[in-house]
């Protein structure tokens, strides 16, 4: 008697507390309702979110942790893709859980798909995978839809013109350019402007040039114009190139090889010529043609004198240019233009600030071997990012060339070699002999050499947390020491769990990741089950782990006292067929382990949010109300010690 009335107080506690929530709705939309054949057009998804929740964006590292919002369309004759998805103006934020900048949505949020239409009567299917978090009590819900744009097409009733879109401000926009990543953008490019003056090829043409300016008269106004002559040609550059570094741009280096195997290449060669083994110069004949057209006097001959200057300093400054262009094509027409003009405009300083002030000339340090050094140094460094290209590309399509420790001995060798140049231990082909090393080599070189220090632990398993953003994952890492030294609870394993392959628990703890092999388990045991609803991409659940779970006292307990299940309810692993499932809940076949785990969540607890902590007895029945986001220790070790009492209390 006492079991059925706990388990009726459990039934009606739970009931009215959970709810399946749904704070996203998504609607769709096009910019040409009756399309012809050869018509390029914009796919448009709306998406209305509910206040305090937020959506996360498509347009982050999806290495990061939380859940990148996924967009993909059925294959179909009917109609080709132009690029990829374009999240529209998402906002940005820093999270110091994940140590890294993520992109999300608040209220409203809107995607934009340019696709060209092959045939009449086009069929535009696809699905999409999503994951919306609040704050407010710590909830994060992934959720996955079908779409269908068919219906939409040559519908007047559904369509909405371009006309349309414009009046009700719905017009898709290409730029998500976020100002403040712009504003960091723009100042790493006048910093590569600044290291650009420091070069053998461009150094020693300062005094030159502005004496040949002051020299002949006038030399204020020409040295200020020679100097705007170069921002305007190198900006020149940027909004030529800009058409071929927008939206679709981006799509590709997040998921095609061919770029970023490309952009690996261009900084190596780059990389290389910086060391001195080869020099990029352009076709001698066109340089003088250039240098032809700079005799000529007035503006026009100042504005060749620099078209000259850019053309000739090539050798020097093409690496740092074609960096800037490579990091620029992650962005949208806006970013080059303005990477270029930032880059430019340290670039002319010295010319302007010297033509206005000759005096200061007299001040320059004297060209020499130091000049080379700062080449090599960036050409270390160039050598360093390439790697990064490379890394992309080898997870996207798991080639397995960079795992995390090849990486990690890849930067090692290369800044200790820095750190030995710096410190005049190593000499390339074009450097000055030198037999002592200058105090701001030794400070540089403290620095790098401590830089080798801290990166040497990662290739025992020590995180790294603050190059996240550059180093392949952890789960790349064939070698862990740090996990290898973990305790493990071996009696809460009876069998070898499914999918520990590629599904892990935090802590060293062992569990499951299938829920019929934990209850079998728990009957053996005789143990209560604990359930963690969890996904990749829950930032909340991550938090959970490292500072609840962390702690001693609900560590043990987890070890020892239940029979640990993990169920992801975001992992897009296929199922066989074997395994589908047809949800009670919409009717739908799960094919996916993370949609069959849903599923079971929405069907069993009504309830579809993580973190989410559920403790069962062996026959799969609540043994008191499940609990949420919170980061209370002390609440979290009564909830585990009312599980296990409420366990006891049923075996009798």
């Amino acid at each position: 008697m006492n079991k059925a009335i706990a388990i009726i107080l459990i039934f009606f506690s739970v009931q009215g507390s959970a709810q399946v929530l749904q704070p996203a709705k998504w609607s769709l939309d096009i910019s040409v309702s009756e399309p012809e054949i050869g018509q390029e057009m914009d796919l448009t998804f709306n998406v209305k979110i509910d206040q305090d929740w937020y959506l996360y964006s498509s347009d982050f590292d999806p290495d990061l942790g939380p859940l990148v919002t996924t967009i993909e369309f059925e294959p179909h004759a009917s109609f080709e893709l132009l690029g990829g998805i374009t999240p529209v103006n998402p906002q940005k934020k820093y999270d110091s859980l994940w140590e890294g900048e993520y992109t999300y949505f608040k209220k409203n949020a809107q995607f934009t798909q340019r696709v060209k239409i092959l045939s009449t009567n086009p069929t535009i299917k696809g699905s999409y995978f999503y994951q919306v978090c609040t704050d407010i009590d710590g909830k994060c819900i992934p959720f996955d839809d079908e779409f269908d744009f068919s219906p939409l097409l040559g519908s007047q009733l559904h369509a909405t013109s371009v006309d349309d879109q414009k009046d009700k401000g719905m017009l898709t926009q290409r730029s998500n350019n976020d100002p403040y990543s712009l504003l960091s953008f723009m100042i790493a490019a006048f910093l590569a402007g600044l290291a650009a003056i420091f070069t053998p090829c461009v150094f020693p043409m300062i005094p030159m040039t502005v004496s040949f300016f002051t020299g002949n008269g006038g030399g204020k106004w020409k040295g200020i114009f020679y100097g705007f002559s170069i921002i305007l040609i190198y900006t020149l550059i940027g909004s030529v190139l800009a058409p071929f570094m927008g939206a679709e741009t981006a799509n590709e280096l997040a998921t095609n090889w061919i770029p970023n195997v490309i952009f690996f290449a261009v900084f190596v060669v780059f990389a290389l010529s910086f060391l001195g083994l080869f020099e990029i110069t352009l076709p001698s004949k066109f340089v003088n043609n250039i240098d032809k057209q700079s005799d000529k006097g007035g503006l026009i001959g100042i504005f060749f004198m620099a078209f000259t200057l850019v053309v000739v300093s090539f050798s020097c400054t093409g690496p740092l240019v074609g960096t800037i262009l490579v990091e620029s094509a992650g962005g949208q027409i806006l970013k080059p233009i303005l990477g270029m003009f930032a880059f430019s405009l340290a670039f002319a300083l010295p010319f302007t600030v010297f033509a206005l002030f000759p005096s200061l000339l007299k001040n320059l340090p004297k060209s020499g071997g130091w000049l080379n050094s700062v080449k090599v140094v960036l050409g270390l460094l160039e050598l360093a990012f390439a790697f990064k290209f490379l890394s992309i590309a080898d997870q996207a399509y798991h080639w397995g060339i960079l795992d995390r420790e090849v990486y990690l001995a890849i930067w090692i060798v290369i800044f200790t070699i820095l750190g030995l140049y710096l410190l005049g231990k190593i000499r390339f082909p074009h450097d000055s002999p030198s037999d002592h090393t200058s105090v701001g080599g030794l400070i540089l070189a403290i620095a790098t050499l401590s830089f080798v220090v801290y990166l040497i632990p990662g290739m025992f398993g020590a995180p790294l947390k603050a190059l996240a953003g550059y180093l392949p994952p952890q789960s790349s890492q064939d070698f862990n020491l740090t996990a290898s030294t973990e305790t493990h609870a071996e009696s809460t394993i009876c069998e070898v769990p499914k999918y520990a392959d590629f599904l892990h628990f935090p802590h060293g703890i062992q569990g499951y990741f299938d829920y019929e092999q934990a209850l079998a388990c728990a009957k053996e045991q005789n143990k209560p089950v604990f359930i963690d609803f969890t996904g990749h991409g829950c930032v909340n659940c991550r938090e959970m782990e490292a500072k609840v779970w962390s702690d001693p006292m609900v560590l043990q307990r987890l070890n020892e006292d239940f029979v640990m299940l993990a169920l992801y309810v975001d992992d897009k692993t296929d199922l066989p067929e074997s395994e589908w499932v047809t949800s009670s809940y919409d009717g739908k076949i799960k094919k996916s382990i993370g949609k069959k785990n849903a599923d079971f969540q929405i069907a069993r607890l009504d309830n579809n949010a993580q973190p989410y902590y559920v403790i069962l007895d062996t026959n799969g029945e609540l043994l008191l109300p499940p609990k949420a986001y919170d980061l209370n220790i002390a609440s979290f070790v009564e909830f585990l010690e009312q599980g296990k009492r409420n366990f006891k209390k049923l075996a009798k």
